[in-house]
């Protein structure tokens, strides 16, 4: 009877799992187009979409994203393996963008974001080698803003570099967020003020100027 009660529990908790993580298929007919250009390309022996921003775009930390359809989120994980290459006319101050924004409204006028500066992870510059990865919140809390009036707080150092794999975990919760990188069992970068608040929206895969970056692997977890 016992074996039967157990076999019932983990047949439940499967389903439940089955119910809430979703692996989303990397199909430009899965997302919307937000000042970005996106195509299906073969990178390093992986299929992988292809997100790069609209040159038209100047300003850093915008809403330049691949916004997954259909998908409300609120508390839970996202998983997303990354590559990021400089373009041919990328900006002196281009350093590889790459990442994940969330909770995103239905305009695209606010939005949680985490990405990485792969070029920064191996720096010789330890304050660059500080700056690899960066939270920001759009539209108010851009990250000049948080540098100058919160400096460290909102920024952190993992060991990345350009032309390679870099898997990335976000973990949301409430105000909190963290940043794992390459499966680290500890965050890279923990936001315990999310500027937004306790809010719910779509996600979306980010890059910003001068970067040619590439995703694969994206499943969702919600809690």
């Amino acid at each position: 009877m016992k074996s039967a009660q157990l076999l019932l529990i983990v047949f439940i908790l499967i389903r439940s799992f089955n119910v809430y993580s979703q692996e989303i298929k990397i199909d430009p007919g899965s997302f919307e187009s937000s000042l970005v250009s996106v195509s299906i390309q073969k990178v390093m022996d992986k299929m992988a979409m292809q997100v790069i921003k609209d040159p038209s775009v100047n300003d850093a930390d915008e809403p330049t994203f691949a916004r997954i359809k259909g998908i409300n989120f609120s508390n839970g994980t996202i998983e997303v393996t990354v590559l990021s290459r400089l373009l041919k006319n990328a900006p002196a101050s281009a350093r590889g963008f790459i990442g994940i924004a969330f909770r995103i409204n239905s305009t695209n006028s606010q939005f949680e974001c985490m990405y990485i500066r792969p070029t920064n992870g191996r720096a010789d510059d330890q304050v660059r080698r500080n700056h690899s990865i960066q939270y920001f919140s759009f539209p108010d809390y851009k990250f000049d803003r948080l540098r100058k009036e919160s400096p460290e707080k909102y920024e952190s150092y993992a060991d990345m570099g350009l032309n390679e794999w870099i898997k990335l975990k976000i973990e949301v919760k409430g105000k909190q967020a963290k940043l794992f990188v390459n499966e680290s069992k500890q965050p890279s970068l923990i936001v315990n003020d999310l500027k937004l608040g306790d809010s719910s929206g779509a996600i979306g895969l980010y890059v910003d100027n001068g970067t040619e970056g590439y995703f694969t692997d994206l499943r969702i977890r919600k809690d």
